[in-house]
């Protein structure tokens, strides 16, 4: 049976060290990081995501303000809120809560955000940096992973690595990650998508399986090599009798299948999804102590 990788107890984990560092900064007189989010519409699992945001600053001392709004707002008017956004001094890092609704372009809005302040690093700017190797703000869930695989001290040197979905939020980001000169990375990695005729082939050599694709149990125990790493970053509604919701979190990956053939494997919840949180903060720390742009 694989060992379970839990994000939960990493973040929580993380969050002591963020905590502890934001006490000693105020106590010796520096600012108090400032997180803030642009929230637009009711989506049920954006305001999800927002209000646990909210609590993760609250709970590690950062200062959180959010802004909302309705659907109906123009793109000039959105724009006009990152722009006030990028010029408050007090506000360390923010971000533009996505989706937003059709009628805005999303990937205006994320070249209006000031680089030195996109700590979801979604900018070109902060992408590029990554994919060269500088100093950057790390893309939340890729940032995750790779702080999972270094807790639990997972070897990826040599290792094919294979990652299922080319977002630019996880897919690409992550697969450039793990094929870097460094650990976690130094593995050889391929990056399957919808046109990959042979998918299964390729998932059947990985040694680390990294699913985000946005299928509901898509990876089958067929397409996992006995005693693979296997990283789930599916998180889907899908209906479900068994909650009060009626709704339920499925992965990627069908767990009841694949977690008895792999080596270490994150659950569906409480896996990838904390540990995406706390790179948001540990993104914004570094941008209150000016780490990365100086």
């Amino acid at each position: 049976m694989a060992q379970i990788i839990d994000g939960k107890l990493v973040a929580s984990e993380i969050k002591k060290e963020i905590a502890a560092e934001v006490a000693s900064m105020i106590k010796s007189g520096q600012k108090q990081p400032h997180l803030a989010a642009i929230l637009v519409g009711n989506d049920g699992v954006s305001e999800t995501y927002v209000n646990y945001k909210i609590k993760d600053c609250a709970e590690v001392g950062f200062k959180s303000t959010l802004a909302r709004f309705d659907t109906t707002i123009t793109e000039d008017e959105l724009l006009a809120k990152v722009h006030e956004f990028n010029t408050d001094d007090d506000i360390d890092g923010f971000i533009v809560q996505l989706p937003i609704p059709d009628h805005i372009r999303e990937q205006k809005v994320i070249e209006s955000i000031n680089p030195l302040k996109d700590v979801d690093g979604f900018h070109p700017v902060n992408l590029g940096r990554l994919v060269i190797g500088l100093p950057c703000y790390l893309s939340a869930t890729p940032a995750g992973i790779l702080d999972l695989i270094k807790w639990y001290k997972i070897e990826t040197k040599g290792k094919h690595c294979v990652v299922i979905g080319r977002s630019n939020i996880v897919g690409k980001p992550v697969s450039i990650l793990m094929g870097q000169k460094s650990y976690p990375g130094d593995c050889t990695v391929s990056l399957c998508h919808s046109r990959t005729t042979n998918i299964q082939e390729l998932a059947l050599s990985a040694d680390i399986l990294i699913a985000a694709m946005g299928k509901p149990e898509f990876v089958t125990r067929n397409m996992v090599k006995e005693g693979a790493v296997v990283i789930d970053v599916g998180t889907t509604r899908v209906p479900s009798n068994e909650t009060k919701s009626g709704f339920k979190l499925k992965g990627d990956v069908k767990y009841d299948e694949v977690a008895g053939k792999c080596s270490f494997i994150t659950p569906v919840p409480g896996g990838v999804g904390p540990m995406t949180r706390v790179s948001l903060l540990k993104n914004t720390l570094r941008a209150a102590k000016k780490e990365i742009y100086g």
